[in-house]
């Protein structure tokens, strides 16, 4: 989860964050990692704190040579 702070004046209610929450002046909240560009782009109200965390890549595939045909006897 990223974190940011609210810069407003108010108090508001974000309903994605949980239902019925009120986000205070200064305070800093955990947003969903794919939101969290929401957010920051309203700079008069929001600051980054915390970018969210990478995405972690999947292990490359590795690839394997086809097994050889046995001889027969």
């Amino acid at each position: 989860m990223a974190r940011v702070r609210y810069l407003g004046s108010e108090p508001v209610t974000v309903p994605e964050l949980g239902l019925e929450r009120v986000v205070h002046p200064d305070e800093v909240v955990e947003v969903p990692d794919e939101r969290f560009d929401g957010y920051v782009c309203q700079t008069a109200n929001w600051e980054a704190i915390e970018e969210p965390k990478a995405a972690e890549e999947p292990a490359p595939l590795v690839k394997k040579t086809a097994a050889k045909p046995q001889k027969g006897d």
